[in-house]
């Protein structure tokens, strides 16, 4: 039986789409929880994906800044303009990188940043203004941030 998967997306300044289609705009400049783990269930991944915007200039918009994602007690951040470098745990690195013993992947695909979960969660970022996170049928309805449940 096919996996299916629901769509959350950040773009532009910013705009949002979450996992059920709503959208909406959002001008904050702080760090915001896009999608985690909600859920008691001990058997769920625990997982937290966070996204900081900051203003370019215009003080009337923000933009992504740096995306950051939490999974098997490793930190990742990617940092918009750092091409194909992200910070592992603080420590910078160059892609591809396979962490957690294999359940982790990162690597470049074009211009974007691809960050992989052995559960399903996969996220893109291409440094800039947009990122998409993608989230397997078996975690909906246990998690929760801007992009839903």
């Amino acid at each position: 039986i096919q996996e299916t998967a629901s769509t959350c997306w950040a773009s532009g300044d910013p705009h949002y789409q979450t996992f059920d289609g709503k959208a909406f705009d959002f001008m904050g400049t702080c760090t915001y929880t896009l999608t985690k783990t909600c859920d008691s269930d001990p058997t769920l991944p625990v997982f937290n994906v966070e996204a900081r915007n900051q203003q370019r200039g215009n003080p009337k918009v923000s933009y992504i800044d740096s995306v950051t994602v939490y999974a098997y007690d490793v930190t990742v951040t990617v940092v918009r303009s750092e091409n194909g470098i992200v910070r592992v745990n603080n420590h910078r690195s160059h892609l591809p990188i396979s962490l957690a013993q294999g359940k982790l992947h990162l690597q470049q695909k074009g211009k974007s940043v691809v960050i992989k979960t052995d559960f399903g969660l996969k996220i893109l970022y291409n440094w800039d203004d947009h990122m998409v996170v993608k989230l397997p049928s078996t975690l909906f309805g246990k998690v929760c941030g801007l992009c839903g449940n």
